[in-house]
């Protein structure tokens, strides 16, 4: 496995989308998890640390540009390293 000292420190807000201006490729190189509330959540597409939120799709529904709709769930944000 990797070492720890090898990973990069989580930014206060990120985002899996490549066109987001939080998206930062060298954390996507390790698998990530989001606890929120103290539950791990497998369908964050971004978060902020600070602000106490993350982003989920709303169910199947898209916006216009086939995108997934979001929604914002406030509470505790703790990324990890798995």
């Amino acid at each position: 496995m990797n070492d720890t000292t090898q990973r990069p420190p989580f930014p206060d807000r990120l985002s899996i989308d490549p066109r987001s201006p939080y998206h930062i490729a060298a954390i996507f190189e390790h698998d990530v998890g989001i606890k929120l509330n103290d539950k791990e959540r497998f369908d964050v597409e971004e978060y902020c640390i600070s602000e106490g939120w993350v982003k989920v799709p709303a169910g199947k529904a898209l916006d216009r540009k086939g995108n997934p709709l979001l929604i914002k769930v406030k509470g505790k944000v703790e990324p990890f390293y798995r």
